[in-house]
C-alpha cells in the first residue's frame, strides 16, 4: 500500500468523525472546514506517523484539537490587535467641529471621482503628479480633474458664504 493509498483509506474511513467533531466545536461553515482541511494536511504530512486501525481516529481527533486551539489563539490574537488599532485610529483622528457638517455634506454630494481626487489632494497631501499616478491618468488629466473637483465643491459650498476652506496644492 502506499502512502497515497494510506491517506485515502485514513481519510475515506475518518473524515464523518473529524467533520462532527470541528462542527460540533466551531461556530461557522468555513472554521469548520479550515480545522478539517488543516487535520487531514497534518495527516497527509505524516502519514507515516498515523496509527493503525481505530487508533488513527484518535490520533486525528488529537490533531484535530490543536488546530481547533491554535485557530482560537489565532482569533484571540487578531481580535487584541483590531482593539489596539481601532483604539489608535480613534485616538489619532480629528474631531470635525460642528460647524463643519455642511463641508461633509457638500463633498458627500459629489460624484466619486471628484471626491477620490480631493481627497488625495486635501487629505492625503498629494501633487498632481502623485494623484496621476494614483488613478492611473496624466498629470494634466489629474490636474483638470482636481480643477474641476474644486471648483464642483466651492459652488456647493456657495450656498454658505462663511465658509472659507483652503485647498491649496502643493
Amino acid at each position: 500500500m502506499t502512502q497515497r493509498d494510506r491517506f485515502e483509506a485514513v481519510y475515506d474511513a475518518y473524515y464523518p468523525a473529524i467533520h462532527q467533531y470541528a462542527a460540533r466545536r466551531t461556530s461557522s461553515p468555513d472554521d469548520t472546514a479550515d480545522i478539517i482541511s488543516e487535520t487531514f494536511l497534518t495527516a497527509w504530512r505524516r502519514i507515516g506517523d498515523v496509527p493503525e486501525g481505530d487508533r488513527a481516529l484518535l490520533w486525528l481527533y488529537g490533531v484535530a484539537r490543536r488546530v481547533l486551539a491554535n485557530q482560537r489563539r489565532s482569533a484571540t490574537r487578531r481580535a487584541v490587535l483590531v482593539d489596539r488599532l481601532r483604539d489608535e485610529l480613534a485616538a489619532g483622528r480629528p474631531v470635525t467641529p460642528v460647524d463643519l457638517e455642511h463641508v461633509q455634506t457638500a463633498f458627500d454630494a459629489l460624484p466619486g471621482r471628484d471626491r477620490e481626487v480631493l481627497a488625495l489632494a486635501c487629505w492625503e497631501g498629494l501633487t498632481s503628479e502623485e494623484i496621476a499616478e494614483v488613478v492611473g491618468c496624466t498629470r494634466i488629466a489629474a490636474r483638470s480633474r482636481l480643477h474641476r473637483a474644486r471648483k464642483r465643491l466651492a459652488a456647493l459650498l456657495e450656498r454658505r458664504p462663511s465658509s472659507t476652506i483652503a485647498m491649496g496644492e502643493a
